[in-house]
């Protein structure tokens, strides 16, 4: 038996898209021990994912800080890992190769670099979507793939029953309507449009909730909907993944609660302006389809509504 790392720090979109690969990098090396060093918002769930044995957190501090360095790579040279599989394919993870397997190819090290088309440059490979490119890395690493660009994100979710009790609820529409402060561009600005179109469509058929995370729940007072809390607090990912799950649609940003949504199988719908492109990102899915505008202010509450009503009848 072997000893297989995989390294996916986050963030949460990408952590619900790696599940697919998680899967099939586990299923390839059944007879082996898997292990994920990520970071700590995503220690405890994958502590919880069926297809890892053991969990490494990494801090990830400052390069510089060399004691921290230091026990990070003494903590992982001690597995002796034969392969590592790196999901996360970022300058971080490149640092770590140079630093454990300075000179290993893809028998070794699986990272997109390691896998790169010979055809292409590293601007074009990224230009194909996200799960795409996952496919191609674990292809090239000598994997069968058969969960990669099907991911399924339900092993994060838990019993929210209590939640579901003390808020009194049935059936129910989800929005998503916030967005990291630095990414103004992915947030539409029409939401409490659109409560008012469901209410007069739906009345009380769907109670109409959201979900902040801890740094939403001021802005969630904005929105004219129930907001969902834990005892005061915001509900964790696996709260967060069987709300989504157990939702009748979802209507979100281009946020990392979308990718839950598209990757757990619900019905729903996400808003995109022009950062980006729902091929590039993966998210659409036989539920879940997007709406892509040049400009998220001239998305009209009633163009969103019309696909919800759709979708719902």
């Amino acid at each position: 038996m072997s000893n297989i790392l995989i390294i996916k720090h986050g963030s949460l979109g990408d952590i619900a898209q790696a599940s697919g690969a998680i899967q099939d990098i586990s299923e390839n090396h059944k007879n082996d021990r898997i292990f994920l060093l990520t970071t700590k918002p995503y220690f405890d769930l994958f502590k919880k994912n069926p297809f890892i044995h053991e969990v490494i957190l990494d801090k990830r501090l400052p390069r510089y800080n060399l004691i921290y360095l230091y026990f990070l790579m003494r903590e992982l040279k001690k597995h002796k890992f034969s392969k590592v599989f790196d999901l996360q394919n970022s300058s971080r993870s490149n640092f770590y190769k140079n630093i454990l397997f300075p000179k290993a190819g893809k028998v070794v090290w699986s990272s997109s670099a390691t896998t790169m088309p010979r055809d292409k440059n590293k601007e074009e490979f990224d230009k194909i979507s996200v799960l795409e490119r996952f496919d191609h890395q674990l292809k090239k690493s000598g994997l069968n793939t058969f969960n990669t660009l099907k991911p399924d994100f339900s092993w994060a979710a838990t019993d929210i029953s209590e939640i579901k009790n003390f808020y009194k609820f049935g059936k129910y529409i989800l929005l998503f309507p916030f967005c990291s402060p630095h990414l103004t561009i992915k947030k539409w600005p029409y939401y409490n449009k659109l409560i008012e179109l469901i209410l007069s469509r739906y009345g009380d058929e769907f109670k109409i909730l959201t979900a902040p995370g801890p740094s939403e729940i001021n802005d969630a007072k904005d929105i004219n909907a129930l907001a969902l809390l834990d005892n005061g607090r915001a509900l964790d990912i696996s709260q967060l993944t069987s709300l989504i799950k157990d939702s009748s649609f979802v209507i979100a940003n281009d946020t990392g609660p979308a990718h839950i949504t598209a990757h757990v199988g619900a019905k729903g719908l996400t808003l995109f302006g022009k950062h980006t492109t729902a091929y590039k990102v993966s998210i659409e899915r036989e539920n879940f389809k997007a709406i892509e505008v040049s400009d998220l202010n001239n998305l009209s509450a009633e163009k969103v509504f019309e696909r919800l009503s759709n979708s719902l009848a």
